[in-house]
């Protein structure tokens, strides 16, 4: 199996990776997390304001079902390094739309222009993942994993950090908010052109224009590789959880906690955190190897975390350090499942895993906003039941994730 030289110029290639995906996760979070929050600031009825949140995420998450398979043919046909590039060219249009869609104040616009965001992602994700085993020595994966995930939730953080930050400081001038969002983009383009220039992994690539034909012939092939069979599903699990944790959180926050705007936003900040300082300890802790014994660890350490935050009456400090927890377990769950993904696939199938590793995670996102409707509209459940209801998920996906052992364990090829 081909794997990354060990030539130093490696480290160039890799960090302007990094610089162009903490943007992009900042841009995305900053987007999303704003208009969920002007919608949660708004007057509408509380129902109406809780089928926005499930929208927001539910239209971030649909592109990924729908287009993630042709970012994934993209990532194959062509140098996974172009095809980045023009995502993010085409990202600074996207937030120019979104600059008017704040300034007409028109939910569906802003709506569209999450959905648009979503689509742009999609097409990235499959590119930017698949692109690290080409980047990096095969020795240096997991580590590079942490790195990724760690950079990936910092973004996360100061993009919802920011989005707090936006609501309240451009009240009713919100178009500034996407003029600053297009800059960042122009950013993430200029980062973008110093990821090395890989070649294509696979030129003669037919094209796959349906998503559900070569979605079941990437799930088939996949099937014959138990570890990767498992890794899949347990990395669509998580984001199940992640996204479901996520939209809770800022009603809990909202409905529970009473926190305004922009302490809404910091909550976010501690669960953020947790998950990439646990993506770091992750990639340290894996030694040059695949260390998946983490993932059982890190499903019973969210399940746990998950208790307190249920209960009536529990304290602010004791919930945040809860949420810490929460996401360095997360970290812990997540990096040697991503590591895998990227490793056990042949190099020229990798783009076409990630593309439908990114469909079923999506997903799971998907399903998560359903989850959250339901839990609220028709099982009348509160916000920290719903916690409950993710700790739960996690014993089972990580029980199911963990049942793959042997040479998965040991990391070997």
């Amino acid at each position: 199996m081909h794997e990354a030289s060990d030539h130093p110029g490696w480290k160039r290639g890799f960090w302007s990776l990094m610089a162009t995906q903490f943007q992009t996760a900042f841009s995305d979070n900053a987007l999303k997390n704003l208009v969920i929050l002007l919608v949660l600031g708004s007057a509408m009825p509380v129902e109406q304001r809780n089928t926005y949140v499930a929208l927001a995420g539910g239209l971030f998450a649909a592109p990924f079902i729908l287009f993630s398979m042709l970012g994934g043919w993209l990532a194959d046909r062509f140098s996974k390094a172009a095809v980045m590039r023009a995502v993010k060219q085409a990202e600074v249009g996207i937030m120019l739309f979104a600059a008017a869609a704040l300034a007409l104040e028109t939910v569906w616009l802003q709506l569209a222009a999450i959905f648009l965001m979503g689509c742009h992602s999609a097409v990235f994700a499959p590119s930017k993942y698949g692109i690290l085993p080409e980047l990096l020595p095969h020795n240096r994966l997991s580590w590079g994993n942490g790195i990724f995930e760690l950079l990936t939730f910092l973004g996360i953080i100061f993009g919802i950090a920011a989005s707090g930050f936006l609501a309240e400081a451009f009240v009713g001038q919100q178009e500034l908010s996407g003029l600053l969002l297009a800059a960042l983009a122009v950013f993430g383009w200029i980062c973008s052109r110093g990821i090395t220039p890989v070649p294509a992994a696979n030129p003669a690539c037919a094209p796959r224009i349906n998503p559900v034909t070569d979605l079941w012939a990437r799930l088939r092939l996949m099937r014959m590789d138990r570890d990767l069979w498992r890794a899949n599903w347990g990395n669509a699990g998580f984001f199940f959880i992640a996204a479901l944790v996520q939209m809770n959180l800022m009603i809990y926050a909202q409905d529970v906690l009473r926190l305004s705007t922009s302490k809404n936003a910091y909550l976010n900040l501690a669960l953020a955190l947790g998950i990439g300082f646990g993506s770091v300890a992750a990639g340290y802790a894996s030694r040059g190897r695949i260390e998946y014994r983490l993932v059982p660890i890190g499903a019973a350490g969210l399940a746990v975390c998950c208790i307190p935050m249920g209960f009536a009456g529990v304290s602010l400090t004791t919930f945040v350090l809860c949420l810490i927890g929460l996401g360095f377990a997360a970290g812990l769950f997540i990096v040697p499942i991503a590591a895998v993904l990227q490793h056990r696939p042949a190099p020229e199938d990798k783009g076409a895993v990630q593309g439908a590793a990114n469909v079923l995670s999506f997903i799971g996102i998907l399903a998560a906003s359903g989850v959250q409707w339901v839990s609220f509209q028709t099982l009348h459940l509160t916000p920290g039941h719903v916690f409950w209801v993710c700790g739960a998920c996690a014993l089972l996906t990580g029980a199911y994730s963990a049942i793959s052992r042997g040479r998965f364990i040991r990391g070997e090829a």
